[in-house]
């Protein structure tokens, strides 16, 4: 199902990310800040047993849906994030970062009930040492729901697909996940998710579903081995079924990825890198799934490049988009094949 932008004859990796240039992308998620305080480790603190870091550097990042905002950008698409945030210091935060990084704030509501997410890191050299999460994660209530909705039949319009970053935070809950998903298909849309685990069977009738391994695990109840691909596989056909979606694409960590619909199944080895961070990879893998799956790329092509991406983002400390340029000159080096016809 492609999106809106009619583009013909896309046969290399060129013309695939020239034809990036003229999607766009509506997000529908959870999203928050990631906070960093960067130092040194040097003592102990004498009033506890616990590491002094000497703070040196401090930083503030677009994070949750709206680093999948930034992985659109950076891939040439335009973002446009409809998500729910607090009425607070943060959010101005939020906003100002939006702002800074050039994308739209149209699809922002601010709610006096609700508190904007921020996830402190406290990070010591390329040691993780410790986060602190400030968050409410109840569902978003009725009134939220519907101005959400609202948004979503004005920004709808133009859009070439839609991504659901599910963080489990509140923002997406069943009746509104099924309100868009309709929507989407009145539009002739598709609709792409990243998931988790409480909707995770509530995304009913999408294009293209993408969970990793853990979270097809513990969303389909499974005691299962999903080490064993021929078990995975199986897997895959019973979510498949469960949610009458059209392909899913399971990310395995240093296994690759699968991709599978009715027709194909394809199994992507992961490349060697030299792993720093793992943090927002998902969000990579989804935002150039989204892109070519607007564009009816060869699911094979959509998977390869999808795991090319998240793993050039693993060798960054922190959560960081995609860098385009690194992508196509991986994606030419593996030779790897795309096409929509």
């Amino acid at each position: 199902m492609p999106g809106k932008t009619k583009i013909t004859n896309i046969d290399s990796i060129d013309g695939l990310f020239k034809a990036f240039e003229s999607l766009k992308v509506l997000i529908f998620g959870d999203v928050m800040i990631d906070s960093y305080l960067w130092g040194k480790v040097e003592r102990i603190s004498p009033e506890a047993p616990v590491p002094i870091i000497n703070v040196q550097k401090k930083d503030q990042r677009l994070g949750g849906a709206a680093n999948v905002a930034l992985n659109v950008q950076s891939l040439g698409a335009t973002p446009i994030l409809c998500s729910v945030i607090g009425n607070d210091t943060e959010a101005k935060d939020f906003i100002t970062l939006l702002e800074q990084n050039n994308l739209s704030t149209e699809g922002i509501i601010k709610s006096d009930s609700r508190i904007t997410t921020i996830k402190h890191r406290v990070i010591s050299g390329s040691y993780h040492m410790l986060r602190v999460d400030q968050e409410i994660d109840t569902p978003i209530n009725k009134e939220e729901t519907i101005l959400l909705i609202e948004k979503a039949k004005k920004l709808i319009q133009e859009a070439d697909v839609i991504i659901f970053e599910d963080y489990d935070k509140g923002t997406l809950h069943k009746d509104l996940i099924a309100e868009i998903v309709k929507l989407a298909k009145e539009h002739n849309i598709p609709t792409v998710v990243d998931p988790k685990k409480r909707n995770f069977l509530h995304y009913k009738e999408t294009t293209l579903f993408k969970p990793n391994k853990k979270e097809m695990k513990e969303g389909l109840k499974l005691d299962g081995d999903l080490d064993n691909i021929s078990e995975l596989k199986s897997s895959i056909d019973l979510l498949r079924t469960a949610l009458n979606a059209d392909t899913i694409l399971v990310t395995l960590s240093e296994k690759g990825v699968i991709i599978a619909n009715s027709e194909e199944t394809h199994h992507i080895p992961a490349h060697l890198r030299e792993i720093a961070d793992v943090s927002g990879a998902g969000d990579t893998v989804v935002s150039a799934a989204a892109l070519c799956c607007a564009l009816n790329v060869n699911h094979k092509g959509l998977a390869e490049l999808s795991n090319l991406a998240g793993g050039i983002v693993c060798e960054h400390v922190g959560v960081v988009p995609i860098d385009k340029k690194m992508l196509i000159a991986e994606a030419k080096r593996l030779n790897v094949q795309v096409s929509n016809s």
